[in-house]
Formats: C-alpha cells, sequence, structure tokens
C-alpha cells in the first residue's frame, strides 16, 4: 500500500461518525468472587447515507468500544436516503423489538429514542420520524432499525413499484405529517 493511499484511509477514517449506543457490565462468579467485563454497541456511519453497527466485548471498556468500532467500520453499508429523509415508510423487527421509520418534511428533525437518534445521526438523516414499539433493548432496537435501513430501497425503485412518480410519493408523505401536525 503506498503512502498516498494510507493518507486517504486516514482521512476517510476522520470523517467517520462514531457513537457509542450502550455499554453493558457482566459479571462472572467465579471461585475468587466477581469477574467483570464489558460489552459495547457502537455505531460507526460518514452521514452521507453508509452505516454500520459493532459489537464488541472486552475486560476493560476502551477495548469493548475499539473492538465494536472495528466490526462497525467493516460491516458498513450504503442506505438510500432522499433528501435528509428516508424515501418512505418501513418496519423492522428483531426478536421483540420493532422499529418503524417514517420520511418527515424538513426541519421535522430526527424524533427518536437515544439508540435509533444515534443511528439516524450517523448515516446523515436529518428529518425523520420514528417509533420504536414493543421492546426497549438497546440489542433489539438496533438490530430491528438496521433492518429497516437494509429494507429501504430508491425512491425510485419504490415509486415505480407503486406506479406513481418520485414527487407524487415524497409530497404525499410530507403533506400527510404536516396535516397530522396541525
Amino acid at each position: 500500500m503506498s503512502r498516498d493511499q494510507k493518507r486517504r484511509r486516514d482521512d476517510e477514517e476522520s470523517t467517520l461518525i462514531e457513537k457509542v449506543i450502550y455499554i453493558n457490565r457482566v459479571a462472572k462468579v467465579v471461585k475468587g468472587g466477581r469477574r467483570f467485563s464489558f460489552s459495547a454497541i457502537v455505531v460507526v456511519g460518514d452521514g452521507h447515507g453508509t452505516v454500520g453497527v459493532g459489537f464488541g466485548k472486552a475486560n476493560e471498556v476502551p477495548e469493548a468500544i475499539r473492538k465494536g468500532t472495528e466490526k462497525a467500520k467493516r460491516g458498513m453499508r450504503p442506505i438510500p436516503l432522499l433528501g435528509g429523509t428516508v424515501p418512505h415508510e418501513v418496519k423492522g423487527k428483531f426478536g421483540a423489538g420493532c422499529v418503524v421509520l417514517r420520511p418527515a418534511a424538513a426541519g421535522t428533525g430526527v424524533i427518536a429514542g437515544p439508540a435509533v437518534r444515534a443511528i439516524m445521526e450517523a448515516v446523515g438523516v436529518h428529518n425523520i420520524l420514528t417509533k420504536s414499539l414493543r421492546s426497549s433493548n438497546p440489542h433489539n432496537v438496533v438490530h430491528a432499525t438496521f433492518d429497516a435501513l437494509h429494507q429501504l430501497e430508491s425512491a425510485e425503485s419504490y415509486a415505480q413499484r407503486l406506479g406513481k412518480d418520485v414527487e407524487e410519493v415524497h409530497r404525499n408523505y410530507t403533506v400527510r405529517y404536516q396535516n397530522a401536525v396541525g
């Protein structure tokens, strides 16, 4: 790998958004007492439609976060976006967790719980309505959110599947939101 390639890779990594969603302390009871270890859920995104999540376990918190970050960087995938929001409504499920993602008009902001908010900020979504149903366990919510994000299709293919125009589909969501708010 040449020096320019290394520099480019370092520049790409420095622009990534890394957020720790949850840290859990686990105690294992052994003959001499308790052994503590830590697990961390980390989300990494570029803020322009690419995001990944990683779970790291270690005996110390910084090491768990580092492992989670490395796994998240390896698992980054592109997500289709439309003007700072998601192209269409989608529901993701994992275990007992269920997350609904709805597009929102400009100026709405990220209306979401802490785990979903971290993911949306890392992926680069600025306007979205979300609802986490059933489970509030961070693992289930994160997996359900990624299930929903991976179900998203581009605005063009979604509109074509409905037999409508892209602007018409997007306008319907913004009008529906504005009517609901008042």
